[in-house]
């Protein structure tokens, strides 16, 4: 067995991946990722010296992906396992998500392992003091021709995870209508120059509300806020940055050109061409991608009858490539849940247990403080078959309420029911 970051014992026996699948609700080590360009904001509930475990030059954690069977692209000093989620054996070590789900196909993912052969979507909370550098995720055609998926993304800003704002909580979203694809030429071309390019003055700021989010299709100019967000999306790690002055600090060429083809680096053309230019331009850029909270078909109708003890919102809806929920379980209530499709799922607020069906329970906690390496018991994995024989979520506090954000793959079978309720 090997080592993972700070976890001993990676397996893929098959005894391992049997023993952390047994439930069918699988408990996910933390996958904590460092970002070289960014400082950490401080709201992942980790140790206060721990944000910065790894070696010179890998920048502090600010990071931490859920439900991810894909690795993260840090360059050369990346750890194999890096962004990779760890399922838990009960008897000791960890499984690579990947593996896992590979060796459980359709028991773990359902229908997505015929039409993906993989689990097609993470999340994350990214976290940071200050903003990112405004930059584009590709879409299809491109992100094809570097051998990679594209990645639509979506943002919710949990209030459990904000104490504080960072330096600045507006997100650059798009260009101006009348903005020409040579004032984007000329800013990138400035970007090569050194200094700031000032790409941001092309766009529009929106001022972070807690409690909602955004939608970001690939192809999207964007520059997210410093705010600690919730981030579903599919599961790729593609993206071009556009901003050379961001965070105090230059951003380096090799990020303008990190998943641009060989033969076109230096073409600053073929860059502007990853723009998408109708959704970057859509005058109601806001009516179309601002994501505000939606209650379930199934909440509302439970609150028909009374007061259930639990609230069910849509937070990410507008993506056919991912959702997400957040349950909201009162103090000392339960609640069977009747979702029918895979999923990833972190609590950031409470404490309680999940019970499977056939009688299998384990503890829900978010964590006050976390150690670089600490297991938790806050972020699970609830598999098909666990998801349709049903699952009960209990608060077993007496005062706080237990609060969880799930997170889908596509077109999963709630999100498709309650398309009614996104218009």
């Amino acid at each position: 067995m090997t080592t993972a970051g700070p976890y001993q014992g990676v397996t893929t026996s098959a005894q391992a991946m049997d023993r952390a699948f047994a439930s069918g609700v699988v408990r996910l080590a933390p996958a904590w990722v460092p970002r070289a360009f960014c400082t950490p904001g401080r709201r992942l509930k980790l140790h206060p010296n721990d944000y910065f475990p790894l070696a010179k030059d890998r920048g502090g954690i600010d990071e931490r992906w859920l439900a991810s069977a894909v690795r993260a692209e840090n360059g050369p000093l990346t750890d194999p396992y890096e962004g990779l989620s760890l399922a838990v054996d009960p008897d000791g070590g960890v499984v690579p998500f990947d593996e896992f789900i590979e060796h459980f196909g359709a028991r773990a993912i359902g229908d997505l392992w015929e039409s993906h052969r993989a689990w097609p979507m993470y999340s994350k909370f990214f976290d940071n003091q200050a903003p990112l550098p405004f930059h584009i995720h590709h879409r299809h055609e491109h992100a094809q021709l570097v051998g990679k998926e594209p990645k639509p993304e979506a943002y919710y800003y949990p209030p459990q995870m904000n104490d504080h704002f960072g330096e600045v909580g507006v997100t650059y979203f798009g260009l101006h209508p009348e903005v020409t694809r040579e004032q984007v030429k000329d800013k990138l071309a400035a970007f090569l120059r050194g200094g700031d390019n000032r790409i941001t003055e092309l766009s529009k700021a929106y001022r972070i509300t807690l409690g909602t989010g955004w939608d970001v299709p690939a192809g999207v100019l964007h520059a997210p806020a410093s705010v600690c967000t919730y981030e579903p999306q599919a599961a790729s790690d593609v993206f071009a940055m556009c901003e050379s002055w961001s965070n105090h600090r230059e951003v380096g060429d090799e990020l303008l050109w990190k998943d641009i083809p060989t033969e076109h680096h230096g073409d600053l053309d073929f860059v502007v061409d990853l723009i998408d230019w109708e959704l970057n331009t859509d005058p109601n850029f806001w009516s179309s991608r601002f994501t505000p909270p939606v209650e379930t078909s199934a909440s509302q109708s439970a609150h028909d009858d009374g007061d259930p003890g639990y609230r069910e919102k849509w937070v990410t809806y507008r993506s056919e490539a991912f959702s997400a929920k957040e349950l909201t379980v009162a103090p000392g209530a339960s609640v069977s849940v009747d979702d029918q499709d895979a999923y990833g799922f972190i609590v950031v607020a409470g404490r309680g247990e999940i019970t499977t069906t056939g009688g299998d329970t384990q503890p829900l906690e978010s964590p006050t403080l976390i150690r670089y390496g600490q297991l938790t018991y806050d972020e699970y994995f609830v598999t098909a078959e666990a998801a349709r024989a049903g699952v009960t979520v209990k608060n077993t506090s007496p005062s706080e309420e237990l609060v969880i954000l799930k997170h889908f793959g596509p077109t999963s079978a709630e999100w498709t029911r309650d398309q009614h309720l996104f218009s």
